[in-house]
């Protein structure tokens, strides 16, 4: 597959403008180097792993690529400091930023010679990334799995709205899985995607089999937003999910819902399998999904519909 080139691709050195999201218990070296390998820019998700942990997962994607990957860092994590201090040890050249200030962390990161990158739920929040020093932003609609921002505002909306708000490249995400999906963001004005569910039903995801059988049966309307008092979650339909939301019609307080979500719910769910009380963490793309395939075919695949997409825009076939 010919490569391709814009200001995302030369910023982080890779083929094609495709990205993978850096996800809770889905995303570790194996994923992030597959997808690297393949062209793409894989990231480790570290906000499911203890300091050790991603400093062992970042050596082995060293060893498994001589490709550019990343390191997604959720900035609410309680260690984000020793994360931070891995990373730098380690020499990671990339870095995802979410869910916090991005003003907090990205002076450091940039005087260390690291490429930083924000995900942002509202062209406000992107605003304040590009004047943090950010050299992208991620705009993730409200479709997108996981954490959510409290706007509620769509791909199709906020993606133009941003790029029309910042100079820095924009990265679009949220509800994205196909390369028609990419053509559609790119027209709007975005210069990648970002993927999550499409990588969560890869072989090399760190999530457990019966996580992604369940995903790729999905339909539309299997996945809702849940959490709002706490931080807004987009959560696949299940018996926890019923637990929160019969919570929060009865005015349950933001403790209430902290005592019932627990810990380790979300491990529970995508990592270990237990889909009836475990959290489910999938966006709105996954009623698009069919197939487990592995991440170098989903890339292949992602960019052959795009580049046929670009060709008859006006055409599915």
């Amino acid at each position: 597959m010919a490569a391709f080139s814009n200001r995302v691709t030369k910023l982080f050195g890779i083929d094609y403008p495709i990205i993978q999201a850096g996800m809770v218990w889905n995303s570790g070296w194996r994923l992030a180097s597959a997808v690297s390998n393949a062209g793409g820019l894989g990231l480790i998700g570290s906000g499911s792993m203890y300091p050790d942990v991603l400093q062992e997962h970042i050596r082995k994607c060293r060893s498994a690529t001589t490709k550019p990957f990343g390191v997604n860092l959720p900035l609410i994590y309680k260690d984000v400091d020793k994360h931070i201090q891995v990373i730098l040890e380690e020499k990671i050249s990339i870095v995802f930023t979410s869910a916090g200030n991005p003003k907090a962390w990205t002076n450091v990161l940039k005087e260390n010679g690291i490429i930083v990158v924000h995900v942002i739920s509202s062209s406000k929040f992107a605003c304040k990334a590009e004047e943090a020093g950010c050299d992208a932003v991620v705009a993730e609609g409200f479709e997108a799995g996981g954490h959510n921002g409290r706007e509620e505002t769509t791909t199709m909306v906020l993606v133009p709205a941003v790029c029309d708000s910042v100079k820095i490249p924009v990265i679009a995400a949220g509800g994205i899985a196909t390369g028609r999906q990419m053509l559609a963001a790119m027209v709007l004005g975005a210069e990648a995607v970002q993927m999550g569910s499409r990588f969560v039903a890869s072989v090399e995801a760190s999530s457990h089999d019966r996580f992604k059988e369940l995903v790729i049966h999905s339909q539309e309307g299997d996945t809702m937003l849940a959490l709002k008092k706490l931080m807004p979650v987009r959560l696949m339909r299940n018996n926890f999910f019923q637990q929160l939301q019969e919570a929060e019609n009865k005015g349950a307080s933001a403790d209430e819902l902290k005592q019932l979500l627990g810990s380790g719910r979300a491990k529970k769910g995508m990592f270990e399998g237990q889909l009836d009380e475990g959290e489910l963490e999938i966006g709105q793309a996954s009623a698009l999904l069919h197939d487990i395939l592995p991440a170098a075919e989903i890339v292949k695949n992602i960019w052959s519909s795009f580049t046929e997409a670009l060709s008859k825009p006006l055409s599915r076939y």
